[in-house]
């Protein structure tokens, strides 16, 4: 059995926000799979139910989000589940917006969630799924950010990002980690930037009207 937990706050306040990106993609597929994630078990929101022919446990912790890993060590630990049935889902600021990257391992970099998870588990090596949410805008606090709800503009993005997220979720059971890997990731990497034609420089017009102005020159019989 898979265990896909996605990573959020509790209560109305939170929902819309960006934080809740984790919480989102559970929902969804919750939805697509027919599965209730409606009893409260083991400090989470919890849902059995099947997707793409294995069984999973859709988790939310409702421990807020800073408290998560209580949420999953508990989950893991009754139900003597192996690290490597383990998926987390959450919202990355280093990603764009609407991106997706599936990680075997690695840091927290930054995220509470995943750090205090990785504090209860002893480990970071349990797979991830990150859903980017865009950089912080300059100025802006990290935590006022990621609490903040998407502009109107950036919600078709963000919810191609939920749908990738979901997409990603279907890829690993199917086809494994790395084919989803190979799949899903390169939607995680920036737009690549068109390159302008550098300005003609001031001279260079002068010169090349001159030398038109010659040419017109001799062609009228002229000296030059």
């Amino acid at each position: 059995m898979k265990v896909i937990v996605g990573l959020g706050n509790p209560g109305r306040k939170y929902a819309p926000t960006k934080h809740n990106t984790g919480y989102e993609v559970i929902d969804k597929l919750a939805y697509d799979y027919n599965i209730k994630v409606t009893k409260m078990k083991h400090k989470s929101l919890i849902g059995e139910g099947v997707i793409k022919g294995e069984k999973v446990l859709l988790v939310k912790p409702v421990t807020y989000m800073n408290l998560s890993g209580e949420a999953v060590k508990e989950i893991m630990s009754f139900y003597k589940y192996d690290i490597s049935d383990l998926i987390v889902i959450y919202d990355d600021t280093s990603l764009p917006l609407g991106g997706v990257r599936i990680r075997e391992s690695g840091s927290p970099g930054g995220h509470n969630g995943i750090k205090n998870i990785s504090a209860h588990l002893g480990t970071d090596k349990y797979l991830r799924i990150k859903v980017g949410i865009g950089e912080k805008p300059n100025g802006w606090d990290l935590a006022d950010y990621v609490l903040s709800k998407f502009d109107k503009d950036d919600l078709p993005l963000f919810i191609k990002g939920v749908t990738l997220a979901t997409d990603a979720v279907e890829l690993i059971i199917e086809e494994g980690v790395a084919n989803a890997m190979n799949k899903i990731n390169p939607s995680a990497k920036p737009p690549k930037k068109k390159k302008e034609k550098p300005a003609e420089q001031p001279e260079e017009k002068a010169n090349e009207k001159s030398g038109e102005k010659a040419e017109e020159k001799a062609v009228d019989g002229e000296e030059i």
